[in-house]
């Protein structure tokens, strides 16, 4: 079973294992591990029973995916007393429902406004699950 196999079936099954979700299913896969390795291919290709040429196919057409991860985007949340005050914790709890990591910090020096969280090197203050998502996927683009 690959590290991240639990995250490929759960994904696989979201979708109800239907080979015409595949690019849905891969971009989820990227977007949860930050890239679509062989060992995932091999497992998505398994679980929708097709092959790895058909999912070679797809990902060798759409840039959008990579076979090697990239730096991800991480998202600092401070978990410091006055950000836990006002919810840094429930907000890393959504956030990892969610399949997106988070990295923990100790005050970002945003404490009038937690919570705080950092991505790449902008901060944001009165953090929520959408403003950082919205953070994030600004971040991808770039």
């Amino acid at each position: 079973m690959s590290h991240h196999g639990d995250g490929i079936a759960e994904i696989c099954t979201h979708h109800r294992d239907e080979p015409s979700a595949l690019i849905e299913i891969l971009h989820d896969v990227q977007a949860r591990f930050g890239h679509v390795s062989d060992e995932a291919a091999r497992e998505i290709a398994a679980r929708l029973n097709i092959t790895r040429a058909d999912i070679h196919g797809v990902r060798s057409f759409y840039h959008d995916f990579t076979t090697v991860p990239t730096e991800p985007v991480r998202i600092k949340l401070c978990r410091a007393e006055a950000c836990q005050a006002v919810g840094s914790e429930q907000l890393a709890t959504a956030l990892e429902a969610r399949g997106i990591e988070t990295e923990t910090v100790y005050c970002l020096g945003n404490c009038a406004l937690g919570p705080a969280a950092m991505i790449q090197q902008r901060l944001i203050g009165r953090a929520s699950v959408d403003s950082l998502e919205r953070a994030r996927a600004e971040a991808l683009d770039d």
